[in-house]
């Protein structure tokens, strides 16, 4: 094995959905691997050979590489060995938006004593300016000899392993070109362009990324409320424009707005890093205002379809923030199963994936339904607020006939189902972007009525 692909030790800090995906990774490429994570039940899964979060294929990675990892809440521990060490903890949001960066300094004070390290890494999302700071600190502790380097993260939670392994990039940033050739020596077996910069430029590269992709999402849903008050469609119109090769048709699908714990959280943060500078983001602050109200325009056009909420029965079908993922972090779930209860109305969920212990407002105030069908029966409505498959090849015929109603609402929040089939089933249809579609019925007693 050559120098370049050599097995290193590296440390881990944080087993979540980046911690846990990157240590399972490198442990692929040869690694050996420490994870550590302050949550005992989590460590404690993790060493008895369950995941504690749901990704796919995770669980089937950890277990083929179990010999080159270990997990322990002992920071000491996880680096006595290693060679490198990479912080992934989460950065929370803070009440102004800046990102909470306790946790990254937590781990920064646990190495002020690990001289043996070749290199810190971080691939936690930090404002820019960060990694300079980190670089003061670690000097002041003796560790000028320890490099510094930011390996920013571009997975996508339902599809993280596939991501990490076959990316579009792999951005480091980095003062020397030595720090770059170790840690890139790190994903060897990995077949990608190297984007080699400094710390500043990688710290904004992964903000920035993330702020367009979410320009893009509230752009669409601006044009898809356009659509809804000229009588446009959504579908037609982004499949149009996305065989433009300059646009393409990727995050142009009208929903209910992005959320999860990169894009709501980085916008912010992007948006506070320019307030804090004396620039106002304004492009970025309307894109955050149009995801924040598109959850809401969807109760709304409910609202207004079914003439009044309070004391109706609507079922939320997904509660996460998109398929693939137990991850309910700015879930548009949340908002919409707020609103309907501030509306007074009775709530079901139902969801393949959602953690168990939602347990806090709004979801403790909801009735959580094993099956779809459970979810609707008894409803007056239903709306889709997680394009989960389950949803496609369900019977919809014989879930209506569960439901109150000659043709119940359904509100299809992510254009998820074929409204053709839908109707034909004997619903209402409504859909973020599209005009409403009734049954056939329902149109021809409309007809002979006029």
């Amino acid at each position: 094995m050559s120098s370049s692909s050599r097995s290193h030790r590296l440390a881990i800090f944080g087993a979540g959905y980046i911690g846990l995906v990157a240590g399972a990774c490198f442990a692929e490429l040869g690694h050996h691997v420490t994870v550590r994570d302050i949550q005992p039940e989590r460590i404690r899964q993790l060493c008895a050979g369950d995941v504690p979060i749901y990704e796919p294929g995770l669980g089937d990675m950890l277990a083929r590489n179990k010999e080159r990892l270990t997990y322990t809440l002992d920071a000491d521990e996880a680096v006595a060995t290693a060679e490198v060490a990479y912080i992934c903890v989460d950065t929370p949001p803070t009440a102004s938006g800046d990102a909470d960066l306790s946790r990254v300094w937590s781990v920064i004070d646990s190495l002020t004593h690990a001289a043996h390290l070749k290199a810190v890494v971080v691939k936690s999302t930090v404002p820019v300016g960060t990694g300079a700071r980190i670089r003061q600190a670690l000097d002041a502790a003796g560790l000028a000899h320890v490099a510094y380097a930011s390996n920013p993260e571009f997975t996508a939670e339902g599809r993280a392993i596939e991501d990490f392994m076959h990316p579009d990039r792999i951005v480091i940033g980095a003062e020397d070109d030595a720090t770059v050739r170790l840690v890139h020596a790190l994903h060897h077996g990995i077949c990608a362009p190297l984007e080699a910069m400094d710390v500043a430029s990688a710290e904004m590269v992964k903000m920035a990324a993330n702020a367009l992709l979410a320009t893009k999402i509230s752009f669409t849903n601006e044009i898809a409320a356009l659509c809804e008050a000229t009588g446009a469609d959504i579908l037609r119109v982004t499949r149009a424009i996305g065989q433009d090769h300059r646009l393409g048709p990727h995050f142009m699908n009208a929903g209910l707005g992005y959320g999860g714990s990169c894009f709501p959280k980085d916008s912010r943060a992007l948006r506070a890093i320019a307030s804090n500078t004396g620039h106002p983001f304004q492009l970025l602050t309307a894109v955050i205002e149009v995801n924040e109200l598109q959850p809401r325009r969807a109760v709304q056009r409910l609202k207004t379809e079914l003439g009044h909420l309070h004391n109706q029965t609507i079922a939320i079908l997904g509660m996460t923030f998109k398929p693939g993922t137990d991850d309910m972090r700015e879930a548009p779930a949340t908002i919409i199963a707020s609103r309907l209860l501030a509306e007074g109305a009775n709530v079901t969920c139902w969801d393949p994936m959602a953690r168990p212990h939602t347990n806090q407002p709004p979801w403790n105030q909801t009735h959580r339904r094993p099956t779809i069908g459970d979810a609707l029966t008894g409803a007056d409505a239903a709306i889709i607020a997680t394009e989960w498959p389950d949803l496609i090849h369900t019977d919809w015929a014989a879930h209506r006939r569960l439901m109150n109603g000659a043709s119940p609402v359904l509100y299809d929040g992510r254009n998820h189902l074929d409204s053709a089939v839908i109707t034909a089933a004997g619903y209402t249809y409504l859909a973020t972007g599209r005009s409403t579609e009734r049954p056939a019925s329902d149109r021809t007693a409309q007809t002979i009525t006029l």
